[in-house]
């Protein structure tokens, strides 16, 4: 290259340095001067002191301006709430930050027409709760925003129908719509994705669709005119009322002559108990697999009188009440015995069908403490956790009573026969089913803090699935309230490093039992003391993740019923399986937390270029 080739070079590079210089530049000058115009467009807006234009919003990833949150000096999020803002939010102005991805507005005294977030395809959370919005919401409010996941909008006074262009939203995941004048019927969400919802004190009315009914009952009280699941029946007309009569006989009949002896059996000492069980096929009991398989199967059973002056105590305000003669005259079938007792199937009527679950390894629990310790348990609400309803307690067992969920187990969808199942789990199933497992767990770590293991007990036969298959946590918070010596031989988390090797479990136990089910989810290999237990079941847990950890992470890791993984996703499937193998770390010290485990969760995808799409599709 000669001299004059070399200057060229030199000056072409210093020009492009320029340029690029300039741009950046000019993209911080547009944020300021729009950040500071949507600061003149509200009312009340001069309470935002700092947001000067003598300063810019960020600085790296730290933020100059108040409610302005920063990436490389970039604005991706804007949170401005409880500033006594009034106004609207013009969607023309903030259309010029290009990287704003999150919009938060919550108590304050925003008003007027819904704001035109359309234009704003790429937002992918809106917050608007505690508001005065009180008109009407188009009908097309959320065409185009494919990435939109979280929408508050409760505790306002939006009017009308809830816009349909909010079912076929490919991500929305949380939606809370309480608190407003909402009307008509509860429209039909094409995707499942739905983890989160509430439509309580509204006007809505109709069916509650057929996705949304596993939801508590809480979350759609205060509409007087909502049917179905959970609540009462729709009318409908019937023109074969004889058909109907018929059928009320036949299973009145039956209840009479064959299941009351079942409920009685619940009542009666464990040391009498003469309930045969069929086990499980692979020798594991199935404890919470609510597998009907067998149920009609003849059980021996001895029948103890039952003192129905104890009365069932319920843990939740909204559900309707009974008691044990109700109990006593219902249909039961048995699901299993598991490592705590065994649990029944109870149908109270067409819309009322419980879990009824016996436990008699708790007799060392004072009745005040175990009061005290339920009624905390019941306080919990969320959409990854089976609720309990209510218990039944006396010194020698004890009875839990919670909602049935009519899919099977995770244990039987990964390990059970074709005729058990209808279809295998593929790659976005086994995903979102994690994300609903980790969301739940982390519930249980924030509502029960005092508890150093929340769950205690997180394996694939407590993770039940619904008919969309989404999990629901189930057998958690035992561990104050069982003795300590059948705690310590059957729980998983007395089977995590830090108990065997120093005799202690910590905040970080759960963790490890988390890292442990997403190994068995990803590679559908059977730990199998996770199901039964013995001095031999250690060694096969021992050897379960040795197993797994001292291979390559490689695709040839996975479980071949997955099936379908490509390139697209080959990058996320193995971002979750190191995630598993991190909390697995036997050091607990260098062992992820449960808000960072649950962070890195949710970061991963169906496909590694899902945020790659065209804002403009």
């Amino acid at each position: 290259m000669t001299a004059a080739q070399a200057h060229l070079s030199l000056c072409h590079l210093l020009h492009m340095i320029l340029l690029i210089s300039s741009i950046f530049h000019r993209v911080n000058s547009l944020e300021n001067d729009t950040l500071l115009e949507l600061k003149d467009s509200l009312t009340n807006g001069e309470k935002l002191t700092t947001w000067n234009p003598s300063t810019t919003p960020c600085n790296g990833n730290v933020p100059n301006w108040e409610g302005v949150l920063c990436m490389n000096d970039t604005v991706w999020g804007i949170r401005l709430e409880g500033k006594d803002l009034g106004g609207n939010i013009d969607t023309k102005i903030i259309m010029n930050l290009p990287s704003l991805i999150t919009i938060s507005f919550q108590n304050n005294s925003l008003e007027g027409e819904f704001p035109v977030f359309k234009r704003v395809r790429r937002l992918r959370s809106i917050f608007l709760t505690a508001n005065k919005f009180s008109r009407e919401i188009p009908m097309d409010a959320f065409d185009g925003m494919r990435r939109l996941k979280k929408l508050y909008l409760a505790n306002n006074g939006f009017e009308g129908r809830i816009p349909s262009s909010l079912t076929t939203l490919p991500k929305l995941r949380d939606l809370l719509l309480e608190n407003n004048r909402f009307e008509g019927e509860i429209p039909t969400f094409v995707r499942d994705n739905l983890t989160i919802v509430n439509f309580a004190n509204n006007r809505l009315r109709g069916p509650i669709p057929k996705r949304l009914q596993n939801f508590s009952k809480s979350k759609f009280s205060g509409n007087s005119e909502l049917c179905g699941s959970p609540f009462g029946e729709c009318k409908v007309e019937i023109p074969t009322a004889t058909i109907i009569m018929i059928a009320l006989v036949v299973v009145a009949a039956l209840a009479a002559i064959t299941v009351a002896f079942i409920i009685l059996q619940l009542f009666r000492p464990s040391s009498t108990n003469a309930l045969q069980v069929p086990p499980y096929k692979k020798g594991a009991s199935t404890d919470h697999d609510q597998m009907e398989q067998g149920c009609g199967k003849a059980a021996m059973v001895t029948v103890n009188k039952v003192d129905l002056s104890v009365k069932l105590t319920f843990l939740k305000d909204d559900t309707e009440s009974f008691d044990l003669a109700d109990l006593l005259k219902a249909s039961a079938v048995v699901l299993g015995g598991g490592v705590f007792g065994s649990s029944y199937k109870t149908t109270l009527s067409r819309h009322k069908v419980l879990v009824v679950k016996r436990y008699n390894q708790m007799n060392n629990v004072t009745q005040d403490e175990f009061y005290k310790h339920m009624k905390k348990l019941g306080k919990l609400q969320h959409a990854n956790l089976v609720p309990l309803i209510a218990f039944y307690y006396r010194k020698e067992e004890k009875l839990f009573l919670a909602g049935y969920v009519k899919n099977i187990s995770l244990a039987v969808h990964l390990h059970g026969s074709r005729s058990e199942v209808n279809r295998r789990l593929d790659w976005p199933t086994r995903l979102k089913i994690v994300k609903g497992i980790a969301r739940g767990l982390l519930h249980l770590y924030n509502e029960l803090p005092s508890l150093i293991t929340p769950h205690g007990h997180l394996k694939s036969s407590n993770v039940l699935l619904n008919q969309e298959f989404e999990s629901l946590l189930t057998d958690y918070g035992l561990v104050p309230i069982t003795n300590q010596e059948h705690a310590r031989d059957v729980m998983i988390a007395f089977k995590s490093p830090e108990f065997k090797n120093h005799g202690r479990i910590t905040k970080k136990t759960d963790v490890w039992s988390l890292g442990v089910l997403i190994l068995e989810i990803m590679t559908g290999r059977f730990p199998a003391n996770t199901f039964h237990y013995s001095k031999g079941g250690d060694l096969e847990l021992t050897n379960f993740l040795d197993s797994v950890m001292k291979e390559d992470v490689t695709v040839d890791m996975f479980d071949k019923e997955i099936g379908g993984f490509d390139k697209n996703n080959e990058g996320e499937m193995l971002k979750l399986l190191n995630i598993g193998l991190s909390c697995c770390e036997p050091n607990v010290d260098k062992r992820w937390d449960i808000k960072e485990v649950v962070d890195r969760i949710e970061e991963v995808k169906e496909n590694s270029d899902n945020d790659n799409d065209n804002d403009d599709d």
